[in-house]
């Protein structure tokens, strides 16, 4: 598995650990009910729980938890992440060491669900269900049903029936066969276990006394019959005991004593990107509106002076220069202004957006009522946002909302001036560290590569632009990987040869072309060496309304193989499997079509259909949570028509991804952001050429439904 950080940084969840620390906690503490923050705490699965076993309590919305968890010979590091009010989602890597014939370490993914049915009343108990372990190898696989009630100021009494490994210990009832092995490669629903089986009950009780402290006491129906039976756990006791202490920024350290015989412990630490971040942030306030004097809108006696016009035009260009904008170009009439901008320092369109509008109160002619502001990116206008200047004057005190129902957002297709001489070409470049990470290998769970990377781009016209990259290795192990068998053209899988010869390595070298076609329509043609394992073209097309939450694209892609020390050289596209010696053709052509919606409240869709790098069919299904400071947490899934016996491990591709904003860390506008993909394996099956620069995230951020989310910040 790869994980990348595509701001020039690379990243595990060990990274999403770090930064969940470093951005703190964004919580409350009203000790009232099981789900209030002094109603739960984490258990070591990583979830609201008492010592090992689940309650009914639930995280504040939207909140983020990493957990890192040791007891006997088990480690758990687990993500949690409040998907909705009432839903939990929770991703887990555990090792237990000696678990194979007393040797070899055991490596496990799995994921779990927990659903509130009922929240705490002043009589009823919060009531949840959930599903641990449900698409994973099964060896945590367990369903509960759990009610949690605080019967007095931090006293929480919690009661629940589990199923499988939480079915365990003094079962009193069953509900049918349950399968027992485990499931080989992992990854697939495992529906014919679910809630069947032995039945068993748990409990416990955890007292609060402050904000600060917890103690709890548990009975657990777990056996550890799998870690007992092969000395790699010790159980003399059901019960677990545990102190919690939180620290004024949320992180939580855990001591246990575990079913009478281990001693564990844990940290875990949260944020909220729904709350995190500065309202107002820590950069310098914008210059204010300058009103205009009365009846001077009628004076257009600066279109006769042929150096008004100039100096207008000078004194823009530099207040947008101290806001960190680029003034490309501009329109100037009597009475309507026409601007095309860069926008590199604001992460919030709106913020930036709201800045040049007061630039241009400050700078352009009294008679100039109507402001027309053009985001350009790549060359592209991407909406035409229009407001009149007396509503800029008459609203500037006001709330954001009333200056956006004031504004308007139109399609930009033959509305952007031109770019001013002296603005292309345009040359960039920098010379940065990176880290790559690529964890899940079976032999080592953790592999890295350190290195220096020089990037560069040049953009010749607006729209036309060179770009490459190239890496030098220092140090790392990514290429000693050993090579694992596919019954699939090996698209990915032969990862490692790329990372052991490219050294030094290009990234990639390309050429890429952006356009408007037409209305509503934006276009990309790049060609060259796309990315560290293809070279070849892309092509794309994307239909996207500037007011419209929904979008359609389509991408044809035609590849040819990189030699394995990723310079210039070229191989051919046939693959022999090192285990199986069986060869394979890698398909020339690749490509989807794509859908894209926004839900509203935050959630995002996406669904890419078509043929993938190894020739099979299928599609990507996506959903992320998106905030108006920038931060994304999603998932997606592909499912193609290569079974999961060829797809091997992990049965078919699927991941987590989080984008992390710098600017919510160092409360200063960026765009930067660290962009993180958690996969379970990366394998053959549903991989899809990583070409940079795809059209729809260039493209909406400046469209109504996206500049509304931010329009907070407009008056920033």
């Amino acid at each position: 598995m790869r994980i990348g950080v595509l701001s020039r940084l690379r990243s595990s969840a060990a990274g999403v650990v770090v930064l969940v620390a470093a951005t703190g906690a964004a919580t409350q503490a009203v000790p009232q009910t099981a789900n209030d923050q002094r109603g739960f705490s984490f258990n070591t699965y990583g979830a609201p729980g008492l010592v090992d076993m689940p309650t009914a309590g639930m995280m504040p919305d939207a909140q983020l938890a990493a957990t890192i968890a040791q007891f006997g010979e088990s480690r758990r590091t687990t993500l949690s992440f409040q998907i909705l009010p009432r839903l939990t989602g929770s991703f887990r890597y555990t090792s237990i060491d000696d678990f194979s014939n007393g040797e070899d370490t055991l490596y496990d993914r799995s994921f779990d669900l927990r659903f509130l049915m009922l929240k705490e009343g002043r009589v009823r108990p919060a009531i949840a269900v959930g599903l641990q372990d449900f698409i994973g190898t099964g060896i945590y696989s367990g369903e509960y049903l759990v009610a949690s009630k605080t019967v007095a100021d931090g006293l929480t009494v919690t009661g629940g029936v589990g199923w499988g490994r939480l079915g365990s210990y003094q079962s009193f009832a069953s509900t049918g066969d349950r399968p027992s092995e485990t499931l080989g490669e992992g990854g697939v629903p495992s529906a014919d276990r679910w809630f069947r089986g032995d039945v068993a009950a748990f409990g416990g009780i955890s007292y609060a006394p402050n904000d600060r402290l917890r103690f709890t006491v548990e009975y657990s129906s777990d056996d550890y019959e799998a870690e007992t039976s092969r000395d790699v756990h010790e159980k003399n006791s059901p019960w677990n005991y545990g102190v919690d202490y939180r620290f004024a920024n949320g992180t939580q350290l855990s001591l246990y004593h575990m079913y009478g015989a281990e001693l564990g412990f844990q940290v875990s630490v949260q944020t909220n990107p729904k709350t995190l971040g500065v309202p107002g942030g820590v950069e310098a306030a914008p210059p204010p509106v300058e009103p205009r004097a009365p009846g001077a809108a009628q004076d257009l006696g600066w279109t006769t002076r042929p150096d008004a016009t100039r100096r207008a035009v000078a004194s823009l260009r530099n207040l947008t220069a101290e806001e960190g904008l680029v003034l490309e170009g501009i329109d100037l009439q009597p009475t309507r202004a026409t601007v095309r901008f860069l926008n590199d320092r604001y992460g919030a369109p709106a913020q930036a957006i709201g800045r040049m509008a007061r630039a241009m109160t400050r700078a352009l002619p009294a008679s100039v009522e109507t402001f027309e502001i053009i985001p350009v990116v790549d060359g592209m206008g991407t909406a035409s946002v229009i407001m009149q200047r007396s509503d800029l004057e008459r609203l500037e005190q006001d709330a954001a909302e009333a200056m956006l129902a004031r504004t308007e957002f139109v399609d930009a297709q033959g509305r952007v001036p031109p770019a001013s001489p002296g603005f292309y070409p345009k040359f960039e470049y920098s010379l940065a560290p990176y880290l790559q990470l690529s964890v899940f290998d079976p032999d080592s769970p953790v592999r890295y590569d350190l290195g220096l990377r020089a990037s560069s781009s040049y953009e010749i016209t607006p729209g036309l632009i060179l770009s490459g990259s190239l890496t030098q290795s220092l140090a790392g192990d990514i290429g000693e990987a050993e090579p694992s068998e596919s019954k699939l053209p090996r698209v990915r899988t032969d990862g490692p040869l790329y990372a052991e010869e490219g050294d030094p390595a290009i990234e990639y070298l390309q050429a890429a072309w952006y356009e408007r076609p037409g209305r509503n329509l934006y276009s990309r043609l790049t060609f060259g060496y796309l990315e560290s394992m293809y070279a070849g073209a892309s092509g794309e097309i994307l239909w996207k309304p500037v007011e419209s939450r929904f979008a359609l694209g389509a991408e044809l892609n035609y590849v040819q193989r990189r030699d394995y020390d990723q310079l210039f050289g070229l191989q051919d596209m046939e693959t022999i499997d090192p285990v199986s010696g069986e060869r394979f053709t890698i398909p020339d052509f690749n490509g989807h079509v794509s859908a894209y919606y926004d839900f509203g409240n935050g959630f995002h869709g996406q669904i890419d259909a078509g043929q993938y790098l190894a020739g099979d069919l299928g599609a990507t299904v996506a959903l992320d949570r998106e905030f108006a400071n920038g931060w994304s947490i999603g998932a997606y899934a592909t499912f193609t028509d290569a079974t999961a016996d060829d797809f091997g491990e992990g049965s078919f591709d699927k991941g987590l991804r989080f984008s992390i904003p710098l600017a919510t860390l160092a409360g200063t506008p960026s765009r930067q952001s660290n962009d993180i993909v958690i996969q379970s394996l990366s394998r053959d099956g549903g991989a899809r050429l990583n070409v940079r620069g795809r059209l729809y995230d260039k493209v909406r951020e400046y469209h109504e439904p996206d500049a509304a989310k931010s329009w907070g910040r407009f008056w920033r």
